[in-house]
């Protein structure tokens, strides 16, 4: 069977709501990379025979099949089809799944994978709440709630629990969310970003350039310090997590080209960074919903034919520090190979476009360390998980 290789992996860096990337439309800001991959292989567009795009909040400027709508923004030509996906966080680690399946069948040969979220121009539950509103109902059908009676599902409860259930109390959760500031400093300061950040123009509120460029995660806190996190206030009365130790609000967007052989020569042979070795997904406990990375990376190292200790780097997204945690916990892996350069709480969450960003900064990430192999996995709403595992090249 062909395999899959990633070719290029790029992302925009992080912006705050309301920061600077606010000012960008989310199809135009994904175009930028797409058109940025095309000018870092320098390859002809016409060649891609697909773009798959995450999108979580699929509504307003991101409707209408936002995939589509970034290839028209770009200088990609007309005849490249895109598509978007919903598989919630895992969005765009979806799409990358769906690249390489398709590449590796055969019917396709080169292929963009990526995700993009405006969080400031469409706010996080938008496409579920605005209609509900207005009347139009909600995604609770009656046999789901005959099948779940009294049951809200929530990602705050989910994660509140998973703290619960692993033994984590709010001075482990705050001391993590500390490490992945100063990781993510650290990497910053050393220029580990620099490969695979595209940098952007800061427009102003109406879309006009400010003059300035964007291209460096604006979530990062220099000055992070274990007393400033612990003064957060709780999300919840009697809970264990706070806004400090959960991921951050934030737009971005990622994208990597993915090809087998035929599609590597039919790019000019350019040289791959990394070769698809394993895609799992698997549903688990909608309720506790964040949990499904725990029972889903065993699942993807049997298939591998891996151990635990063969992985040399790890990205879990860190949607909230208890998922990291139990994640550690669960599968007994070296804490100082998880989020080397930061993580979500640091870095931003992007949603839709956060399975792209990941694996964007692992694979770079595997080359600057000399690494063999990476693991990423992502909790995701409504208690699903994907699991990747790549290998330098």
């Amino acid at each position: 069977m062909p395999e899959a290789f990633i070719v290029a992996a790029l992302r925009t860096a992080g912006g705050r709501k309301g920061g600077r990337l606010a000012g960008w439309h989310p199809a135009d800001l994904a175009a930028q990379v797409l058109d940025a991959l095309v000018a870092r292989l320098a390859i002809d567009p016409a060649l891609i025979d697909d773009v798959i795009l995450g999108c979580v909040g699929q509504a307003g400027e991101q409707s209408f099949n936002v995939a589509r709508n970034a290839i028209l923004a770009s200088t990609l030509p007309e005849s490249v089809p895109g598509v978007s996906v919903d598989r919630q966080c895992g969005s765009s680690q979806q799409a990358l799944h769906f690249a390489a399946q398709a590449v590796m069948s055969g019917t396709m040969d080169v292929v963009i994978a990526g995700g993009v979220e405006s969080m400031t121009r469409v706010p996080m539950g938008l496409p579920a709440t605005l209609p509900f509103k207005h009347g139009f109902g909600t995604y609770m059908s009656p046999a789901m709630q005959a099948r779940y009676p009294g049951v809200q599902f929530s990602q705050f409860a989910g994660a509140e629990q998973l703290a619960v259930k692993y033994g984590l109390g709010k001075e482990a959760l705050d001391q993590y969310a500390l490490a992945s500031h100063q990781r993510a400093a650290a990497a910053a300061r050393e220029g580990r970003f620099g490969a695979e950040i595209v940098p952007v123009a800061v427009r102003d509120a109406d879309g006009s350039p400010s003059g300035e460029t964007h291209a460096a995660d604006e979530g990062i806190r220099f000055d992070a310090s274990r007393e400033g996190i612990a003064a957060v206030k709780l999300l919840a009365e009697g809970g264990r997590l706070t806004a400090a130790s959960a991921s951050q609000i934030c737009d971005g967007a990622a994208a990597l080209v993915v090809a087998n052989e035929r599609g590597l020569k039919a790019l000019g042979n350019v040289r791959p960074l990394a070769v698809v070795r394993q895609m799992t997904v698997v549903g688990h406990d909608p309720v506790i919903m964040l949990e499904g990375p725990v029972p889903a990376t065993p699942v993807a190292l049997r298939r591998a034919g891996l151990k635990i200790d063969d992985i040399d780097l790890f990205e879990v997204n860190e949607a909230f520090a208890s998922v990291p945690l139990a994640w550690l916990q669960a599968t007994g892996a070296d804490p100082a190979r998880l989020n080397v350069n930061g993580g979500a709480i640091a870095l931003g969450h992007p949603l839709g476009a956060s399975g792209a960003k990941l694996m964007t900064t692992l694979v770079h990430a595997l080359h600057a360390r000399g690494a063999r192999y990476g693991l990423q996995t992502m909790c995701e709403g409504g208690g699903l998980a994907n699991v990747t595992i790549v290998e330098r090249v």
